[in-house]
């Protein structure tokens, strides 16, 4: 029984993993906006991949605020809410209370239902970029134990037609893209101390696309753009999530019409 348990994970867990080595659509990091984009580009028919080094998903909802068992969104995410059919109470000044387990199972059950792939314990290592002027084509990844460990490993690739950076405040994946690709000519300006109000607006308004065939959302936009932080307050993550899958979903299919 041990060996057919043993050959039928690899079997079908290689198998997997040749299968989505080329996607169209990488999101690093299953948090709020990762899982709420990948829902709704899955929807749109797209070959969608989230890719999250925990082995687990749902980014800062868990902890609530400061651990308490509660986070805020506001009443212009509620669309988003009912479409995941995640509940939630008035808490009073347009603000809903919501419970981060609720949301965290539901937006990755959502995710998953609808159609879209979770890999989980993967750590984005670099980038792939091709063409004058450069577009980023896809990532290098290792396992996460394997680059906490510190070890030299030398990662695999997947191709994409676009990748998003939903990995938050340090919007790793960016960083690399810039540090490493200076001709994509990123600057990231690094995220300012908290204005709520402020960034739960400017955080869906600068969500976007930094460099060809890269795109960022959630937290990450405040790094990249110098934008606010906000706190145990999701709603503009949640609307940022969609936010891309609109941006991506129009872009990905202009490419396709025009090949």
């Amino acid at each position: 029984m041990e060996l057919k348990i043993g050959r039928a994970i690899v079997r079908h867990g290689a198998e997997e993993l040749y299968e989505y080595s080329d996607v169209d659509v990488a999101i690093v990091g299953a948090g709020p906006s990762g899982l709420t984009a990948a829902r709704y580009l899955a929807e749109k028919g797209l070959k969608v991949i989230v890719l999250e080094r925990r082995f687990s998903f749902g980014g800062g909802i868990g902890p609530g605020g400061n651990m308490f068992p509660k986070i805020i969104v506001q009443e212009e995410a509620l669309p988003i809410l009912r479409d995941f059919k995640v509940g939630y109470k008035p808490a009073g000044d347009g603000l809903y209370a919501v419970d981060p387990a609720e949301l965290i199972a539901k937006l990755a059950a959502g995710a998953i239902d609808a159609g879209a792939k979770i890999l989980l314990g993967v750590h984005v290592d670099d980038v792939i970029f091709r063409g004058n002027p450069p577009r980023i084509a896809g990532l290098l990844w290792i396992w996460t134990p394997i680059q906490m460990s510190g070890m030299h490993v030398d990662p695999l690739y997947m191709q994409a037609k676009a990748v998003v950076d939903a990995t938050g405040h340090d919007a790793e994946v960016v960083s690399v893209a810039a540090r490493k690709v200076p001709e994509l000519g990123i600057q990231l300006q690094g995220e300012k101390s908290a204005w709520s109000e402020v960034s739960e607006k400017l955080v869906v308004e600068h969500t976007g696309r930094v460099a060809p065939g890269l795109y960022v959302a959630g937290m990450a936009v405040a790094a990249v753009f110098g934008l606010p932080r906000m706190g145990p307050i999701f709603g503009g993550m949640l609307m940022s999530g969609r936010r891309i899958a609109e941006i991506v979903a129009e872009e990905i299919g202009k490419a396709q019409y025009a090949v």
